[in-house]
């Protein structure tokens, strides 16, 4: 009896396994396909999306940018009169597509409060665009407890926040898109950057879990994507060290922002900007570490220190 329960078992692997090699095959075939044809992409207009620190940079973009796809922009700030200024620029074109609230998105409270304001006044959020961050360029023996504690704040324990407050009206609906910010600082270690790149790395492992756990729980319908762009010139980069500026010059927020939504409509779940970076960076990890690190040598790129 054992015996044959034995085999039942290991059959049920073996096809376990010859079904996983063929999805396999399948998923490389339909990702060289779709290197070559677009993606389809899903409309955006009956979408109500939340973006934070749409005060200036990119999150202005972001917003401005998914009100000419006919959604509806909730747009959050810590500052009042910038973010004002944004729904006020949005609403001058597309009237009643914005929706203006300043919030402290490092506190839950206070982001328990935004998200009961927004689900009254706007309704469920279906698209979470966690945006807002802080960028300290200096050592990090320059770094004091409080600058830390307020980079994780701001560029992690935000996202713990907004995923706490709206997350639970996406798995109402089984509807959503959660769309986190990292950088490629959260895919290589940086001078000048030791906080922010430990902060940006946990956000990728935060996307990464919350996908497989919303998976496992059967929401399959929530999508996520997770973006990593290179020096964007918000002004939080005031000293880039570009050695080939003409092969990697500073992004704009308004490509950034485009390339974001572009990323969303077609469920992307990694997008780096400009795109072949991670492409490059998967494939140099699977080569000797020190290759790697002389291929990043060569090409330069960081940030010098400056103050605040």
């Amino acid at each position: 009896m054992t015996n044959k329960m034995d085999k039942m078992k290991w059959s049920s692997v073996f096809v376990e396994l010859v079904l996983l090699l063929v999805k396999s095959v399948y998923y490389i075939f339909q990702s060289i396909y779709y290197t070559f044809v677009p993606l389809p992409e899903k409309s955006l207009a009956d979408d109500i999306v939340l973006i934070t620190g749409t005060g200036h940079g990119i999150g202005k973009c972001l917003a401005m940018q998914f009100a000419d796809v006919s959604a509806k922009v909730v747009c959050v700030d810590i500052n009042e009169q910038s973010n004002a200024e944004t729904a006020k620029e949005i609403n001058a074109k597309w009237k009643g597509k914005a929706f203006a609230y300043t919030c402290d998105v490092s506190t839950l409270e206070k982001v328990r409060e935004l998200g009961e304001k927004v689900k009254n006044e706007v309704g469920t959020v279906t698209i979470l665009v966690n945006n807002a961050g802080i960028m300290p360029c200096k050592p990090l023996e320059a770094h004091n407890e409080a600058t830390i504690k307020k980079i994780f704040d701001i560029n992690v324990f935000a996202h713990f926040w907004m995923l706490d407050t709206f997350l639970p009206g996406m798995k109402a609906l089984n509807k959503g898109h959660l769309v986190f910010l990292s950088s490629m600082a959260g895919i290589m270690g940086l001078k000048n950057l030791v906080p922010y790149c430990a902060s940006k790395f946990a956000v990728r492992g935060l996307a990464e879990a919350m996908m497989e756990e919303c998976k496992a729980d059967g929401f399959t319908n929530l999508k996520f994507t997770t973006i990593f762009p290179y020096m964007v010139d918000t002004g939080l980069c005031q000293k880039p060290i570009i050695r080939f500026p003409s092969l990697l010059p500073l992004v704009t927020p308004e490509s950034t922002a485009r390339e974001i939504i572009s990323a969303v409509k077609k469920n992307i779940l990694e997008h780096s900007i400009p795109s072949p970076l991670l492409i490059v960076n998967n494939i140099l990890r699977c080569y000797p570490h020190k290759m790697a690190l002389d291929f990043k040598d060569f090409m330069g790129g960081g940030v010098d220190a400056h103050d605040d």
